[in-house]
């Protein structure tokens, strides 16, 4: 049996207790790092669950799933993932591997950030399409999903925007070499987000005469937009802010996963009164 494990969002003890007992009892056990990554760490991980982890980086699943799946038709196998197990289509793509092979499989959910985000009071039923923020560089810079969020204001809907992350990431150089060299991770954090969507805002607004970047135009976005930012949902350390762009792009809300909400412009009452304790906290972090 091949399990795919959610592992929710803060520490381990989030699993649960089905998930705990397949681990126990399973051959071999993967954590995969590089969709996302728990604030605890691999060690802690191996501690609670008293067994040792193989971490399954994106090389390894994306390249040598036949590994992972080796041996799955007679003894159990268990990939852990943080948040819930349909979080990345890469897992979806393991299923289908499994299921090629003839290899029985089972999913253990728990909670994701898909629905943590309800923690900042807005309702998870006014969200609509969830992007991702990638990182750009001198070269790069896609903006598609820009799109997407336009769309969703226009349809009345808030915009969970995930942030890039990278994990063992081969250096440009090393592509050319037969030995892998890989660049220190990265975490993109709310400031960072910030300063690529206003760029973009300025851009959008360049195009557009007569229109200022402070002021909301047509594609939805100003630089008083309130944004939400959130940082380590479901762990002790959580934070939570509510500000307008230009502000989120000089916060630090300390170290990974950061999260940005770009809420709809037509706030329910409840959902104005419960951000209004997030954007209390200006003060204390700007």
């Amino acid at each position: 049996m091949f399990y795919i494990i959610g592992l929710g969002l803060g520490d381990p003890e989030d699993i649960t207790v089905k998930g705990l007992n397949i681990i126990k009892q399973c051959e071999r056990v993967y954590l995969e790092s590089y969709t996302s990554v728990l604030c605890c760490g691999q060690e802690k991980l191996e501690e609670f669950y008293g067994r040792k982890l193989i971490l399954a980086d994106r090389e390894m699943v994306e390249q040598r799933a036949d590994d992972i799946l080796e041996g799955a038709e007679s003894v159990s196998v268990a990939f852990l993932v943080v948040g819930d197990p349909f979080g990345a289509t890469t897992h979806t793509d393991l299923m289908l591997r499994a299921k090629e092979k003839g290899i029985k499989t089972s999913i253990v959910h728990n909670a994701s950030i898909m629905n943590a985000v309800g923690c900042c009071g807005l309702q998870l039923y006014h969200f609509g399409e969830t992007v991702s923020i990638p990182y750009w560089d001198d070269s790069w810079k896609p903006d598609s999903f820009y799109d997407k969020i336009v769309a969703n204001l226009k349809h009345g809907l808030h915009t969970l925007c995930l942030l890039d992350i990278k994990v063992k990431e081969p250096t440009l150089e090393s592509l050319m070499k037969k030995k892998r060299e890989y660049m220190p991770p990265r975490f993109m954090s709310v400031s960072e987000a910030a300063d690529q969507l206003l760029q973009i805002v300025a851009k959008k607004s360049d195009a557009e005469a007569g229109v200022q970047p402070d002021q909301q135009n047509e594609h939805g976005l100003s630089e008083n937009t309130l944004i939400v930012g959130l940082a380590r949902v479901g762990h002790d350390t959580q934070q939570i802010l509510a500000c307008s762009l230009s502000e989120m792009r000089n916060v630090d809300l300390g170290p990974p996963l950061h999260s940005l909400i770009i809420p709809n412009g037509q706030l329910h009452p409840l959902e104005m009164e419960f951000l209004q304790q997030f954007a209390e906290l200006k003060q204390q972090i700007l």
